[in-house]
């Protein structure tokens, strides 16, 4: 049941830096070696030249999850913080730091 469990997370962890990308993608503020970087890394998923071939059961497959992250964390590291917050907020994940603003009682 545990396993079923981190599945959920991997799914919804892969979810979120979808629509981070995309976001990176679209945006016009965003360098253009982060978003070269970004492609590479989608690139290399789908292509079928892999340092470790898909065939060998998950070894190829923790192979594209290993590449993606560390060219995702690459990507990401070429942004500004502040664009890199913004991009966080809009696809829905909360940015680090404090968040500012003011609160008041609902209902």
């Amino acid at each position: 049941m545990r396993r079923l469990g981190l599945l959920f997370a991997l799914w919804g962890r892969f979810k979120r830096e979808a629509r981070m990308v995309w976001a990176m993608l679209r945006n016009p503020a965003v360098p253009i070696v982060s978003k070269v970087v970004a492609v590479v890394a989608l690139l290399y998923v789908v292509s079928p030249v892999d340092f470790v071939s898909d065939f060998a059961p998950f070894l190829g497959w923790i192979d594209d999850g290993l590449v993606l992250a560390g060219l995702l964390w690459l990507a990401y590291r070429f942004l500004p913080r502040d664009l890199y917050d913004e991009l966080r907020r809009r696809t829905g994940e909360a940015p680090s730091g404090p968040i500012e603003g003011e609160a008041r009682r609902v209902g």
